[in-house]
C-alpha cells in the first residue's frame, strides 16, 4: 500500500551523476530492462549545458524517490516561444500516490517560468493509463499536434537507396546506436535526384539560417547553430544532412536519436527540423534528404523515424505522408505555464 501523502516528506533538489545508479534501478522497474546508456546520455547532457536542462531529484530518508528530466527547446518547426519538454520520469511503487510526483513537477514548473518558458509538452502511449492519468492531474491537455511514424525497413525511400551500407561485425542488431562512429553511416555520400546528400558541418550554418529565415520570416541562428554545435560534440545522438547542388546548400534536415522516453522500446530517430531552399522546391530535395536519413538508420538498425507536427503545419504534414509516415499511437500533451 502507499504511504499516505500526510507522512511523506521530500527534499527535491537537481539530479546529481552520482544518482545515476539509483535513477537506472527506478527506471529497469518499470521498464523490465535496463537504459542506462539513455540515461547516462541525459545526465550527461544537462552536465554539458545545464542551461538547457532541467533534471531534479526527490529524496526520501537519505534515499531517491523519484525523478523528473526536462529539456528546454525553442526553435522546432519555427516555434518562437521557448517550452519546456519533459523527457525522463520515475518513481519508487511505493511512493505512489503521495504527492511527490507533483512536487517534481512544481520544481519544473518553476525553473521553466524563470527562464520564460510559455508551457510545457511531453510524449505518450495511449496505452499508459497511469501516466495519462498524472498528466491530467497535472493540467495538461492534448496538443493540437500530431506524431507521425514510419518504419525504416518498409520504407519505400529505404528500398530506394542506392545500395547497403555494411555493418561491422558485432554492429548489427542488439548494438547501441551510435552516430558518432567515423563509418558508412556519415561518410558515405549518395547523388540522389542529381543531390549531393552529406553530413552537416559548421561549414554549412550560413547557408542553413539563410534557408531558414526566407522560409520563417525570423531569424533563428542561435537554435540552429546549438543543434549543429550539439550534433558536433556528441554525434551519437545527432544525425544532420545538408543537400548539396550547384556548389551550393539547398537544404537540410535536423534528427536526433531518442532511445528510451516514457518506455519507448526501440531505438527511433526523432526529426527537429528541415527546410529546403524555395529556389530548389518540387526537385526532389527534400525527399532526396530523407532517403539519405532512412539508408543511414537502416545501416544501425534503427527502427523507426518519427517526427511531432504541428497540425497547421499541413504542408510539412502533407511531405511526411508523401514520404510514407502515418500516425503514431503517441499522444502529445500540453501544459501552459
Amino acid at each position: 500500500m502507499p504511504t499516505p501523502a500526510a507522512n511523506v516528506t521530500v527534499t527535491i533538489r537537481p539530479l546529481q551523476p552520482a544518482d545515476l545508479e539509483s535513477v537506472v534501478a527506478v527506471d529497469a522497474g518499470f521498464e523490465g530492462r535496463s537504459r542506462r546508456d539513455y540515461i547516462e546520455r541525459r545526465l550527461h547532457a544537462a552536465q554539458q549545458h545545464p542551461e538547457q536542462h532541467a533534471q531534479f531529484a526527490a529524496m526520501h530518508n537519505g534515499e531517491l524517490a523519484g525523478y523528473m528530466l526536462a529539456r528546454l527547446v525553442q526553435g522546432d518547426f519555427g516555434r518562437r516561444e521557448p517550452l519546456l519538454r519533459i523527457e525522463l520520469m520515475g518513481l519508487r511503487p511505493e511512493l505512489a500516490r503521495t504527492g511527490v510526483g507533483r512536487r517534481l513537477f512544481e520544481a519544473l514548473q518553476g525553473w521553466a517560468q524563470r527562464r520564460g518558458a510559455s508551457e510545457v509538452r511531453t510524449v505518450a502511449t495511449w496505452k499508459r493509463g497511469g501516466l495519462l492519468a498524472w498528466l491530467a492531474a497535472m493540467g495538461f491537455e492534448l496538443a493540437q499536434s500530431i506524431v507521425v511514424e514510419s518504419r525504416v525497413g518498409d520504407s519505400q525511400l529505404y528500398a530506394d537507396r542506392d545500395g547497403p551500407l555494411a555493418n561491422d561485425p558485432g554492429q548489427g542488431p542488439g548494438r547501441e546506436v551510435d552516430f558518432g562512429r567515423h563509418e558508412s553511416n556519415d561518410q558515405e555520400r549518395f547523388a540522389r535526384h542529381g543531390t549531393e546528400v552529406r553530413a552537416m558541418t559548421p561549414a554549412d550554418l550560413d547557408a542553413i539560417v539563410r534557408i531558414d529565415r526566407e522560409k520563417l520570416g525570423t531569424d533563428r541562428r542561435a537554435y540552429l547553430a546549438a543543434r549543429l554545435a550539439e550534433a558536433e560534440a556528441d554525434k551519437s545522438i545527432r544525425a544532420s544532412l545538408c543537400a548539396h547542388s550547384d556548389g551550393t546548400v539547398v537544404g537540410y534536415l535536423m534528427a536526433r536519436a531518442d532511445l528510451g522516453d516514457f518506455g519507448r522500446a526501440e531505438p527511433v530517430a526523432v526529426i527537429d527540423t528541415l527546410g529546403v531552399d524555395e529556389g530548389y522546391a518540387h526537385r526532389g530535395i527534400g525527399h532526396a534528404l530523407m532517403s539519405q536519413l532512412f539508408a543511414n538508420l537502416g545501416a544501425l538498425r534503427v527502427d523507426a523515424v518519427e517526427c511531432p507536427v504541428p497540425l497547421r503545419q499541413t504542408a510539412l504534414l502533407g511531405f511526411l505522408v508523401s514520404c510514407g509516415f502515418r500516425k503514431a499511437p503517441r499522444l502529445v500533451f500540453r501544459r501552459r505555464l
